[in-house]
């Protein structure tokens, strides 16, 4: 996903809805590339500041992040400012202190992403940790990390591809799966999809390999 800074300049009904006018400040190639039946996500910063819960979230994570990179806990936070900066293409100054809600969201997710992509086992549940499950469970397919534990993780198929037929030729990018370790995949198949999804709060998504560039 790209993140792009812009500015509404216009809000007006019309018969389909709502028509939505922005300015984006740096177009950049990645805009100019427009195709036809693309779709687009906008997010609205909503005013709202980082909650408790939100901050406590962040600051468990760095701790974690920092116990395994051996940096100090504030070091860890300058390092993973800079690193939220470059994911999201942030230029502006952000303090945990009084960011807005959403950027605290973002903030998360990019710890999230930086714990799995370098193997850090967090001190808790992960699931407990995101704030954006979507992201999250995707995060997970893409590093092939447990979206239980944490681990190293397979692909679970949550629609299942069926006994006896050869997975090298089925195009599966539509259907929903979910990164979970051996113990976590034998303990879906023993419960049920259904069940393990309830009791985890977890479910499957659509994750094609080759947007990544992996497998």
């Amino acid at each position: 996903m790209i993140h792009i800074s812009a500015r509404i300049t216009d809000i007006r009904r019309t018969e389909d809805g709502v028509a939505m006018q922005v300015a984006v400040d740096r177009p950049g190639r990645p805009l100019m590339a427009k195709r036809a039946g693309d779709e687009v996500e906008i997010g609205i910063e909503d005013g709202r500041l980082i909650t408790p819960a939100q901050r406590r979230k962040i600051y468990a994570t760095l701790n974690d992040i920092a116990q395994h990179t051996g940096y100090t806990p504030e070091a860890a936070k300058q390092v993973m400012k800079v690193e939220h900066m470059l994911r999201v293409g942030c230029t502006e100054y952000f303090s945990l202190s009084d960011c807005s809600v959403s950027t605290a969201t973002e903030i998360i997710n990019t710890l999230m992403d930086y714990a799995l992509r370098e193997g850090i086992i967090l001190s808790d549940m992960a699931l407990g940790r995101t704030d954006d499950i979507d992201t999250y469970l995707h995060q997970c397919l893409k590093y092939r990390k447990c979206c239980i534990c944490g681990r190293q993780a397979d692909l679970h198929h949550v629609d299942a591809i069926g006994m006896g037929r050869d997975r090298s030729r089925i195009d599966d990018s539509m259907m929903l799966k979910a990164a979970l370790c051996r113990v976590h995949h034998s303990i879906a198949h023993q419960m049920g999809w259904k069940r393990f999804s309830g009791q985890y709060k977890v479910y499957g998504i659509r994750y094609i390999e080759a947007e990544e560039g992996i497998g």
